[in-house]
Parts: structure tokens; sequence; C-alpha cells
């Protein structure tokens, strides 16, 4: 299986590079990113492309890929609801239309625990609005991966500087919380299995929520 990455210098994006550098089922992974983060080797081919609104000239180097996984996403604090509908919306499906027209056929989109198109939270309903649009487009399959906490693994760090110390502090308690509660909590390695899992065998549910993640990633 050949994969291609949005969002691999991310939190989430990392942990799944790191999973699907490991796993025997992807045979390569296309890094899209913005600037180069050296993470080319093995595997992984990293391509740099500034504008992720425009896609005409480099469209073709998606030919031949079978899944992509969108791990990209901002914060919404301090954003307008327009600023944040462009660069979540408009940009997930600029992508979107992109890789459907050029034969990929798995489309994974990383959105979050609450997201709804009713919520009163503006973050949550323009998540939601994405994930409507996206399932309707003519993948063969288009899955919504709706985690709530993450614990990265292996040294990953998030790039909201105060979201390390939640981490920190939930690095201590993760195994016991985990092996307790394991289903209202995930860790990038499990994340990324989950994602490779459902790209290859599929999922009962378009939607899934941190039952379904949970048990996709343990396969």
């Amino acid at each position: 299986m050949k994969v291609i990455l949005f969002g691999g210098t991310g939190m989430v994006g990392q942990g799944v590079l790191h999973e699907c550098m490991g796993d025997s089922h992807v045979e390569e992974v296309l890094s899209v990113v913005r600037r180069s983060s050296g993470a080319a080797q093995g595997k992984v081919v990293e391509m740099v492309h500034e504008d992720f609104f425009e896609w005409s000239d480099v469209a073709e180097r998606f030919e031949g890929y079978d899944a992509c996984f969108f791990c990209l996403g901002v914060s919404a604090a301090g954003m307008s609801e327009a600023e944040y509908r462009r660069t979540t919306y408009d940009l997930t499906m600029s992508v979107a239309n992109t890789l459907v027209t050029r034969g990929v056929k798995t489309f994974i989109y990383v959105s979050g625990w609450g997201t709804n198109t009713k919520s009163r939270q503006m973050w949550a309903r323009v998540k939601g609005e994405t994930e409507d649009a996206l399932m309707g487009m003519d993948f063969e399959g288009v899955f919504c991966f709706r985690p709530g906490y993450i614990q990265p693994m292996h040294g990953i760090r998030s790039k909201i500087g105060w979201y390390n110390g939640i981490y920190t502090v939930g690095g201590w308690f993760y195994p016991v919380l985990k092996k307790v509660l394991g289903n209202f909590f995930t860790d990038t390695d499990e994340l990324g299995r989950a994602m490779v899992e459902v790209s290859a065998e599929g999922w009962p549910r378009r939607v899934l929520e941190m039952r379904d993640i949970v048990a996709a990633g343990r396969g």
C-alpha cells in the first residue's frame, strides 16, 4: 500500500508516520509538507509544496497512491469562523478534490471528539461540515476519525507549547488510564495502526469514535 500523508510534522502526523515506517503493509509514504523536515528516509518520500490551496502544477505526483492520511489541522483558538473555515474546510477540500481525480481510493480524515454540524462550538461545526463534504465524494472509502485524548509516544511533541505540559503529566498516568479506561484514551502508535488497518481492511462505520479507533488499532 502506498500512502500520502498530510500533517506529518504535527504531533498526530509524526505518530502516524512512525507507524507507517514500521508497518510491512505500507510500501511507501509521500509526506507532503510546506518546508522540508528532513524526514525523507527509507520508505518515506518528502514532497515540499508551499501553497496547499493550489495543486494543478503537481497533481500528477499523487497518481499511483492508494490512501491519504489527512492529519493536518490547526487550533481554532483566537481565530474567526471565516479564518478557521479556510484553513480547515477549504484546505481539506482543495486536497481531496485533487486526490479523487488522481485515483486515490481511500481518504482518512482526522477530525475530533465532539464534531457535530449542530454544535454551538464553531470548530465542531466546521469539522462536521468538512466530514459531510468528504463523505459525499467519489472515493472508494472515506473514514473520519474522532479521537479524544491522544498521548504522544517516542518523544513526539506538540507544536502548541502548553499542550506538552499536559502530555508530560498524562504520560505518567497513561499506562494505568489505558489499562482501566482503554476505550477513552489512545496514543499516536495506536492511532497510526488504526489508520493502516482501516485503509487496508475497511471498517463497518465511516465515522470512527474512540472505541472504533482503539479496536482498529488493535487489529
